[in-house]
């Protein structure tokens, strides 16, 4: 009986081990992002599982898609917070981020964070990766899913991570998995991660 309750306890404690964040702070972290004033949101890099009988093409094409729809949802939620006045930072349009990027070559010519910031002339950056089990639910996503992609849990693990133009280095990084039904939106996957990682951003006031 007592065997049985430790290895109950042990399996609840995995449980909460393998669903907790995993999370990076440089020691000056908060420092250097207090001294931050323009902060730029990448195009968020997003993977989705390779299925055998969907076109690779059009997996790279969804990807593209996702990576825009991501990017906005973040953009929106620092707004938002912005307006709140839980976040000082200036937060540089999508559309100069992306002119910029894309004027520089970038993704197809890849660059460096301190290429990068030097391309955007601001003072950090906010990158994201999704990594996803199964496209979101639009229209494009509900095709690929008939031919190739079952089940109804999308399983999207995401990073985000900021780094300091001036110093040139990461000072912050956060790690998590989330589960979404087959209705998940872009909207609440980002508000999801949002909430549970800004807890720990620098750039969220205390």
């Amino acid at each position: 009986m007592k065997s049985t309750k430790k290895l109950l306890l042990l399996a609840v404690a995995v449980l909460s081990l393998t669903s907790c964040a995993k999370i990076f702070y440089s020691p000056d972290a908060v420092s250097l992002a207090n001294k931050q004033e323009v902060v730029a949101i990448l195009p968020p890099k997003v993977t989705i599982a390779a299925r055998k009988k969907v076109d690779a093409d059009a997996i790279i094409e969804q990807q593209k898609r996702e990576s825009i729809n991501f990017q906005n949802e973040i953009y929106s939620w620092l707004l938002k917070r912005k307006m709140q006045g839980k976040i000082d930072k200036e937060i540089q349009q999508l559309t100069t981020t992306n002119a910029l990027l894309k004027k520089a070559g970038y993704p197809e010519n890849p660059l460096t964070i301190s290429e990068i910031c030097e391309v955007l002339g601001v003072d950090g950056t906010l990158s994201s990766n999704f990594s996803l089990s199964r496209p979101m639910s639009d229209g494009a996503a509900i095709a690929l899913t008939l031919i190739g992609f079952g089940g109804n849990t999308n399983e999207v693990g995401t990073t985000l991570s900021i780094n300091d133009c001036e110093n040139k280095k990461l000072i912050w990084n956060y790690e998590h998995k989330i589960s979404g039904g087959l209705g998940s939106t872009h909207s609440r996957i980002v508000n999801q991660l949002m909430r549970k990682s800004s807890k720990k951003m620098p750039y969220q006031k205390q």
